[in-house]
């Protein structure tokens, strides 16, 4: 039986997924090369989601030893990037469950944050890029979120419905009403108005 892969991407999941099959057998070291695949998109997940550096490093550190931690559960059926995100998003979660332990969690998915640009970014971005950045950091979590898992870390609405345990068409009302609030919020910054 030979399997047709599509593109490298396809080529990628498969070893992916046979890398953690393998940390799940005890090979723990193959956990290093998931590490060396995955912490930069990691670490841009939790810089867009965090907007700081060290709490971001923290979270993706958190991540791979909960993966080593939890890597009996790893069932293998969808990609591993889907099971990395849902570990990450319950890092974050219980980092922000810590953070504000007095607030309900609710009331922390509407906390905008602040997210100053390291001087690689300003040098790397226009001020549009600087806008864009400052307009994703005031939008509440659940739809920066969101937006940041379908824009940046370019998961399909499937598997962020996967992710969010909820129906696609939310999914894509989700993101419809984040990119909206964003565009709004963007106007603002520049000085001006929304029709």
């Amino acid at each position: 039986m030979s399997t047709k892969y599509q593109g490298s991407n396809d080529v990628n999941l498969f070893s992916d997924n046979r890398l953690m099959e393998e940390v799940k057998e005890g090979k723990v070291e193959k956990m290093a090369v998931l590490f060396e695949k995955h912490h930069v998109a990691l670490f841009n997940f939790f810089m867009r989601l965090t907007g700081n550096r060290n709490i971001s490093e923290d979270l993706v550190q958190d991540v791979f030893m909960r993966m080593l931690k939890y890597r009996a559960t790893y069932q293998g059926r969808s990609k591993f990037t889907l099971w990395m995100y849902q570990i990450a998003r319950n890092a974050h979660i219980d980092y922000l469950r810590k953070k504000k332990d007095a607030l309900p969690l609710d009331e922390q998915w509407t906390d905008p944050i602040t997210m100053d640009d390291s001087p690689e970014e300003k040098l790397e971005g226009g001020q549009e890029v600087q806008i864009l950045r400052q307009a994703l950091a005031k939008l509440p979590l659940k739809k920066r979120e969101v937006l940041i898992l379908s824009r940046y870390q370019n998961l399909k609405y499937k598997e962020i419905a996967v992710l969010m345990d909820c129906h696609i068409g939310t999914v894509k009302a989700h993101v419809h009403r984040a990119i909206k609030e964003l565009g709004k919020i963007y106007f603002e910054i520049q000085g001006g108005t929304v029709s």
